[in-house]
């Protein structure tokens, strides 16, 4: 009977610290924060300059939002993302580019990493743009925005691979992967414009075309020339993208199954990408 009553009363201490405990943790309630204060230094010229990429361009710089709870002040990591969009699109219109930078409260920029800020915008004429910090706990909780700053920007033509300035500045596809397949695949000069890209925008090209599975291809800036070549380096990349490059060693690999295709060639960002139509 002794032992009944001592491990009933086991139980019911468990119960009550339990519960206490379980209060005591759903009374933690978020009370606020202060949305960041956001500040930058100048631009020495509005108009970015490719020569000038490795100086410093801009530092921004913001205050402590305090993330405030009935604990006290949050221990969390605060993560913040520098915003830049057009004015007057809220930070809501398809070309929103962000940056993450951990936990710091300032972030200097050169020129170069400036520039990339504006990579979704047309080089060489200005744009309107606003920018500003978003705070948030872990996994984007409580996000708060700072208050805007606005300013013109010119930003520059800059490119992770060389564009193509052969021949008449075109691309072709070649290789066993092309409608050709092992026979006449990799005959240069090639079909065009059958296989010839159209160029997209300054920096991209593109084609659609129908590709042999298991094959390979490379792209070439000057039809019926070995000269030169796009290519990939094959630990890197697979059927699908990745990076590419000039006058790299390996072949693109072409997808496993025939089908047609759209393949895309970044040169601002250096990536191509494959997809199935």
């Amino acid at each position: 009977m002794k032992n009944i009553i001592k491990l009933l009363s086991t139980v019911l201490l468990v119960a009550f610290v339990f519960s206490a405990c379980k209060k005591q943790i759903s009374e933690i309630q978020y009370l606020g924060g202060k949305a960041p204060a956001l500040t930058s230094t100048t631009l020495s010229s509005n108009v970015l300059n490719i020569a000038n990429k490795a100086n410093t361009a801009i530092t921004f710089s913001w205050t402590n939002p305090d993330y405030q709870f009935t604990s006290g002040i949050s221990s969390q990591d605060v993560a913040y993302t520098l915003q830049v969009d057009t004015t007057g699109a809220n930070f809501a219109s398809a070309n929103l580019k962000e940056q993450v930078i951990s936990k710091d409260l300032s972030v200097t920029l050169t020129v170069g990493d400036f520039n990339n800020l504006f990579a979704n915008w047309a080089e060489n004429m200005p744009h309107n743009f606003e920018f500003r910090i978003k705070s948030a706990l872990a996994n984007g909780a409580i996000p708060l925005y700072s208050n805007v700053i606005k300013m013109v920007v010119t930003p520059y033509l800059d490119v992770a691979v060389p564009l193509p300035v052969t021949g008449t500045g075109n691309l072709y596809l070649i290789g066993s992967a092309t409608p050709g397949g092992d026979t006449h695949g990799w005959d240069n000069p090639v079909p065009a414009p059958s296989q010839q890209f159209t160029k997209t925008s300054s920096t991209t090209f593109e084609i659609t075309i129908p590709l042999i599975g298991g094959k390979q291809y490379l792209v070439i800036p000057d039809n019926g020339s070995w000269a030169n070549k796009y290519a990939v380096k094959a630990s890197d990349v697979t059927a699908d993208g990745g990076p590419f490059g000039y006058n790299l060693g390996d072949n693109f690999p072409g997808p496993s199954a025939s089908g047609n295709y759209k393949i895309v060639l970044n040169f601002k960002t250096g990536k191509f990408a494959v997809t199935k139509l």
